[in-house]
């Protein structure tokens, strides 16, 4: 790399690392944060500078998650390395935000469900479908991946779904699932799939209280439209 452009010869307080350090990650802007994942930059660029084009490439932190690696692999001076790096600190943003806190919240409203599942899986490209396990007074107990697919698999998604409820004693449940569309209103199987859990809970004990669907910042509620 040409010193001319290398970050080791900048002034002091415009070095990432070293502005993280002393006035604290808040006061960085994307692309210094970026850069600092990046660690090093390619011949004649520096870190920030490459930071600077993946930012014009994607815009947001939340449309390189939804990036294919394809489309990673168009810029120059990206190697698996560094496409590994950043994506994996997305996904640890992902996953920070998805923890759920010791005190296990309480589930009272569809926007309790959403405000918890809605940035994890509007932005997911295959359908995933997750259960919410809530005890006798709608506290969370664990959160489910049930399986990838459509709820066109309706018998073994049901099967699986309430096996897994009763093994963690659950006293009801929440059903999430995605539309990768952006447009969460429900299909006639999504429909008919909600209208075989409710059976199947009410035959077991484990209620089902909701089922939303979640799309692009928006939800659908099945409690909420008096569909349950």
């Amino acid at each position: 790399m040409d010193k001319a452009v290398a970050i080791s010869n900048w002034p002091k307080d415009d070095r990432p690392r070293e502005k993280l350090l002393d006035k604290g990650e808040h006061t960085l802007s994307n692309s210094e944060l970026l850069a600092i994942l990046l660690r090093t930059g390619v011949k004649g660029r520096s870190a920030v500078s490459l930071a600077r084009s993946i930012l014009k490439k994607f815009k947001t932190f939340r449309d390189m998650s939804r990036a294919d690696i394809s489309r990673w692999r168009e810029l120059k001076g990206l190697g698996p390395a560094k496409i590994a790096q950043i994506k994996s600190a997305i996904e640890i943003g992902r996953r920070f935000r998805e923890e759920i806190k010791e005190n296990r919240p309480k589930i009272e409203t569809s926007k309790d469900v959403a405000d918890i599942m809605m940035h994890r899986m509007r932005d997911l490209s295959k359908e995933v479908f997750k259960v919410i396990l809530l005890d006798s007074q709608n506290r969370i107990v664990d959160v489910l991946e049930i399986t990838e697919g459509t709820v066109n698999q309706a018998v073994p998604m049901v099967r699986e779904i309430f096996q897994k409820a009763l093994q963690k004693s659950a006293s009801s449940i929440v059903c999430v699932h995605n539309h990768p569309s952006g447009e969460p209103n429900p299909s006639s199987e999504d429909k008919v799939f909600t209208q075989d859990l409710i059976k199947a809970g009410n035959i077991l004990r484990v209620f089902v209280l909701d089922h939303l669907i979640i799309g692009d910042n928006v939800y659908f509620s099945f409690a909420d439209k008096g569909m349950m």
